[in-house]
């Protein structure tokens, strides 16, 4: 399985680049623009080909859900803890970030995969993930119910390592955003995988 996440930021062409991926084989994309305005969310949503909808996640705005028959929603840690994904649980697949494994072992089977990061020293967050141990972590799995996604640092040329990890997928960021050619990048990644 291979994600992206948007950059928080609009980056130019950005919409047009996320359809190509799709028409690339992206199986999801996290939309991760917490300075939108509802109005603005909108008109980024009507810029993606509507037959790609069941295949956005949303980070805010959820109820847009219904407006765009999105049905895929993600909540950040403190959101879990706080328990407001629960009216969203039922009717959608939701899914969750954590930051170690012994947090991911105690998700519940609502959730349909977690990102766990940083696998990697990070690319967008520079400093970031230097000292993680998540990789080793990995071999502590014992969560069956919940997908394990791996984020952080992840590119074309580390991208089997968190395969072979254990990791059920990949989230692309800034491997993907911060290069020239955004496409390009994501289409690497994805090669890599299917070879």
């Amino acid at each position: 399985m291979i994600l992206v996440i948007t950059p928080e930021l609009i980056v130019q062409n950005e919409t047009n680049l996320i359809n190509q991926m799709f028409q690339e084989g992206l199986d999801l994309l996290h939309i991760r623009k917490p300075w939108l305005s509802r109005n603005e969310m909108i008109e980024f949503i009507t810029q993606i080909d509507k037959t790609f909808y069941s295949q956005l996640v949303l980070h805010t705005h959820y109820d847009l859900g219904k407006e765009f028959t999105i049905s895929r929603f993600h909540f950040r840690e403190i959101d879990r803890k706080e328990g407001t994904y629960k009216t969203f649980a039922e009717e959608n697949m939701i899914s969750t970030s954590v930051h170690d494994i012994a947090t991911y072992n105690t998700l519940e089977k609502e959730w349909e995969y977690a990102f766990i990061s940083p696998f990697f020293p990070s690319i967008s967050k520079k400093g970031y993930g230097l000292n993680s141990t998540i990789k080793e972590e990995i071999k502590h799995r014992n969560n069956q119910d919940a997908k394990l996604i791996a984020l952080g640092g992840i590119n074309q040329d580390n991208i089997h390592e968190v395969f072979e990890a254990g990791a059920d997928g990949v989230a692309l960021l800034g491997a993907v955003w911060e290069s020239e050619e955004p496409l390009k990048v994501f289409k690497k990644c994805r090669n890599v995988l299917m070879s």
